[in-house]
Parts: structure tokens; C-alpha cells; sequence
């Protein structure tokens, strides 16, 4: 287990970005044999504004990679967090720690990005999109995304874990981003059954329903047990679900530079208003 481990923490930056090209490439050419929702739609034009969103995102996870190694070392030093509080096995501290990442920096902040005003402006952008593919797991504010990051971070110092904890829940994260957001068709009743565990595509379908409540709804990434356990898990019939956002469909979801604006645009008012 320790040397499994040992892998992700001496991964290479390269692999990394190889895993997530590889990861978003698999599932973007998959989507295309088992669609899930067939609607016309140029799909290299409406990935092209997405991968754009990409290069920020990478940049800042390039970033926050450098700044994570301070922390890991301030934590084996000082034995900061829960995991330094107890003996447990190696296989159960991953668990606990991929819980508690995928809690506080998922459905956790996922949940503070649709309820707190100036949070729900950045993340306006990811809901923007009205084409939901594979594509849309890349689509992000930067500003979302640095708030996701920070709150990773949180959940990195409140367990104390080891790095390798840390790169292993982030390639993880990765390929479900991309399982979740896939324009992709599972076997009705197998995702159904998933769906009492893990996110599955159409689930998480029916967060990116152009209106409310199921807008918030089915706020988890790799776990759908956050939302059962908090009352907030929809599951219904896939023809309901209309992409987008009222708020924002009168604006270009494929052009670049108007989402870099979104949370700043007059013109998009908040759905509290």
C-alpha cells in the first residue's frame, strides 16, 4: 500500500497533466457512441471556450501544487490534524482522508458556491454552459477555482494527511469530474443503483438544470452520500432536464471572453434578485 502511494507522491508534473488530457479525451470520445441527451451542437466550438477555462484552471493547480508542499511539510512537523491523533491503518486514513476532501472541498464549497451571493456570480459560469459534456468539467471561473483550491487545502491541514493522500483523492477527483459531466448514457438502472453511492452522470445531470431547485441539488463530485444525507439528492427523468441558466441564457455560453465577465456583468442578475 505505502509503495502504491509512494507513486502518486513522486508523480511527475507531466503525468499529471497527461492524466487529465487522458482522462477528459476518453470520456469526450465515448460521450460521442453512448450518448446520454442527443441535441445538434458544434462540439469543437463549445469545447473550445471550455478548454480555455482549462489553461486557467491548470495554471492554478500548478500553483497551489508548489504552495501545498510548505503545508505538508508544516504538518509532518508539527503533527498537525486527526490522522496524527490516532493510529489507524494506511488503507483506512486514505478513506478518511478522500471523505473528507471530497465533504469539505467538494460538496462542501459546492454548496457555499450556489448560497453565498458573490460565490454564486463566479460559479454562474460553470452553469452557463448549455451544451453539458465532458467538456463542462473544465469549465470554471478562475476565481471558482481558486476558492475550490483554498478549501482543498482546508481539508488537507483539519486531517493531517500525508501528500501522497492528498495526489491520490486529486486523480481521482479528476476522472470523476469527467465521468460526471460526460454526455454519456449508463444502463438506466445501473446508474440508478450507482447513484446511492457514487455521482453518476445523470445525476449530476440534474444540478445543471437551466432552473431552480434542481439547480441545487446533487452538489457532490465522488460521493453522492453528502446529498442523501442532506436532503439535497434529486433523481428523475432525464427529458426534464433543460441546460443553462435562466439567469444567464441570454448571453453567448461558447464565447470566451463574455464568461470571463459574467460575475461582474450587470446584465446577469442573481437568481436571489
Amino acid at each position: 500500500m505505502d509503495s502504491f502511494l509512494a507513486f502518486f507522491e513522486e508523480m511527475p508534473i507531466w503525468m499529471k497533466a497527461g492524466w487529465v488530457f487522458v482522462s477528459l479525451a476518453f470520456f469526450w470520445i465515448l460521450e460521442g457512441y453512448y450518448k446520454l441527451v442527443i441535441t445538434p451542437y458544434n462540439k469543437w466550438k463549445h469545447a473550445k471556450t471550455n478548454f480555455g477555462l482549462l489553461f486557467f484552471v491548470m495554471l492554478i493547480n500548478a500553483l497551489f501544487g508548489i504552495a501545498t508542499v510548505g503545508i505538508f511539510v508544516w504538518l509532518e512537523t508539527t503533527k498537525f490534524g486527526l490522522l496524527h491523533l490516532v493510529t489507524v491503518p494506511t488503507w483506512l486514513g486514505l478513506l478518511l482522508s478522500i471523505l473528507v476532501l471530497d465533504f469539505i472541498a467538494q460538496f462542501g464549497v459546492h454548496y457555499l458556491l450556489h448560497k453565498v451571493k458573490w460565490m454564486w456570480r463566479l460559479h454562474i459560469v460553470h452553469h452557463s454552459d448549455k451544451n453539458v459534456d465532458a467538456s463542462t468539467g473544465t469549465r470554471h471561473h478562475p476565481f471558482d477555482f481558486l476558492i475550490r483550491e483554498s478549501f482543498a487545502l482546508l481539508a488537507v491541514v483539519v486531517m493531517g494527511m500525508p501528500i501522497s493522500y492528498y495526489f491520490f483523492y486529486r486523480i481521482l477527483s479528476v476522472l470523476f469530474t469527467y465521468f460526471t459531466h460526460a454526455n454519456l448514457q449508463l444502463p438506466p438502472k445501473l446508474d440508478k443503483a450507482l447513484s446511492y453511492i457514487i455521482v453518476t452522470p445523470v445525476m449530476h445531470k440534474f444540478h445543471h438544470h437551466y432552473q431552480l431547485p434542481w439547480t441545487d441539488s446533487n452538489y457532490g463530485n465522488m460521493f453522492s452520500i453528502w446529498d442523501h444525507l442532506f436532503g439535497t439528492f434529486v433523481y428523475d427523468y432525464v427529458h426534464k432536464i433543460q441546460y443553462g441558466l435562466d439567469i444567464s441564457d441570454h448571453l453567448d455560453a461558447d464565447n470566451f471572453t463574455q464568461q470571463l465577465r459574467i460575475p461582474f456583468s450587470k446584465k446577469v442578475t442573481s437568481k436571489e434578485s
